[in-house]
């Protein structure tokens, strides 16, 4: 043994790499109780959910920069506000499917690769196409979620079907509905 192997150092461990030691798409076997077919269709699904909410609260994110007019200080707390929420959705996913062995889907690059929700321009838009793009990727989100807590429900996993329902559908319903009522046409001053 080398004589700096043996001396202490508060030196950190620069340009480490290693060999992938799991592959994305995979599930290790944990003692959850369910099988390694429910945990990896959980882990498939739940993936694909957690991609399209990565899109989601980055979608949050920029029109809640980008809002512009006369319901801008509303918007703007609002978007945020759905944005944090999204957020903790996220982390929520993910820790669910790694605790089904799985590999949650988390560099941007793959997110963006996975998603479902379609690219928004690079620029601003109105307000009104900004609100009806959150709607429409809740959407995306919420047909794909209540199929998939139907089928892991199927599957034995009530974790999963917990997590889907309790979480990730009440959300997006309740953020769809605040985000909708701003869509109604109505005059913001009566005359």
């Amino acid at each position: 043994m080398s004589t700096q192997a043996k001396t202490r150092s508060s030196q950190p461990w620069l340009h480490q790499h290693s060999a992938e030691i799991q592959k994305f798409g995979t599930v290790r076997q944990f003692p959850v109780g369910l099988s390694a077919e429910a945990r990896l269709y959980s882990s498939e699904r739940l993936n694909q959910i957690l991609a399209d909410t990565q899109i989601l609260y980055a979608l949050y994110k920029k029109h809640h920069w980008l809002m512009r007019g006369a319901t801008f200080y509303q918007l703007h707390l609002l978007l945020d506000k759905h944005a944090e929420e999204q957020n903790k959705l996220i982390d929520a996913i993910a820790e669910r499917i790694q605790t089904l062995g799985g590999i949650a889907v988390g560099d941007p690059r793959h997110v963006a690769e996975f998603t479902r929700i379609p690219r928004p321009p690079n620029g601003a838009e109105e307000p009104p196409a900004m609100l009806s793009r959150l709607l429409e990727a809740h959407e995306t989100i919420l047909i794909d979620a209540h199929d998939a807590a139907k089928r892991t429900a199927d599957q034995g996993d009530d974790g999963t079907n917990d997590l889907i329902v309790s979480e990730v559908i009440r959300t997006g319903e309740l953020q769809a509905w605040f985000l909708a009522e701003h869509l109604v046409d109505t005059p913001l001053v009566h005359a």
